[in-house]
């Protein structure tokens, strides 16, 4: 395992996933399926490695935070967006808030795993601090031990959503989408989610505060380049 400034700069497409969901949202669209998980350089071996689960959890364990590319930091961001407006890059792990300027703020995300990405366009339609959450039906299904969360569990340091959280609206309809915190935040750069975006706490309450009630929400289908504008 290297040190905390390891270099992650290069993604390994590790073939095709099954289709995502959308949840019936007329202007999102399942993400078309490529799996792409972060690799990190292992400077005393000199390879590169995948920065897959456990090693996310080992490198947290070690230095206290994720890889430096994963943490808050202002970057030079070419866009014909409107400042305000949050973009999501789920391949690469970033979630960009667009500053004046051509400069943005780039936050390290968790995503969705396989079959469970989506792409569209959103707005932020609520904000709440410290929610409540609730697991979807679906969830329920799949993990029985949620259900004794069915009436929603209350906000608070052992909540999943975390510190803050921004629901994600499709006009007037919650898409039961959300971009919020997370109780793993060794999990920040994996595709691990069931759709939503996680941050830490810290970068989800900073985001929080910047972002505006019903600011432009762009969630870019896999391998779509940003190179290209948005």
């Amino acid at each position: 395992m290297t040190g905390p400034h390891a270099t992650l700069s290069r993604r390994r497409l590790l073939g095709l996933a099954a289709g995502g969901i959308a949840f019936g949202l007329a202007g999102a669209h399942p993400a078309r399926a490529q799996a792409i998980y972060s690799q990190i350089y292992d400077a005393k071996k000199k390879v590169w490695v995948d920065y897959d689960p456990s090693r996310a959890k080992q490198y947290y364990k070690a230095y206290g935070s994720v890889p430096e590319e994963f943490r808050r930091q202002i970057v030079k961001f070419r866009t014909a967006e409107k400042p305000g407006t949050i973009i999501i890059d789920g391949d690469r792990h970033f979630l960009y808030l667009v500053l004046p300027d051509f400069q943005a703020v780039r936050y390290g995300i968790g995503v969705g795993r396989d079959g469970f990405g989506w792409a569209g366009i959103v707005r932020v339609g609520r904000k709440v601090e410290w929610p409540v959450w609730t697991p979807p039906p679906e969830m329920i299904a799949r993990d029985p031990r949620s259900a004794q969360w069915a009436n929603g569990m209350p906000g608070g340091p052992d909540n999943p959503l975390g510190a803050r959280a921004m629901y994600l609206f499709e006009g007037n309809k919650d898409t039961i989408y959300r971009i919020h915190g997370t109780i793993e935040p060794w999990s920040i750069g994996l595709n691990i989610s069931s759709g939503c975006i996680r941050l830490n706490n810290d970068d989800v309450t900073d985001l929080y505060a910047r972002v505006a009630l019903d600011a432009k929400v762009v969630v870019l289908m896999s391998g779509a380049a940003l190179y290209r504008g948005v």
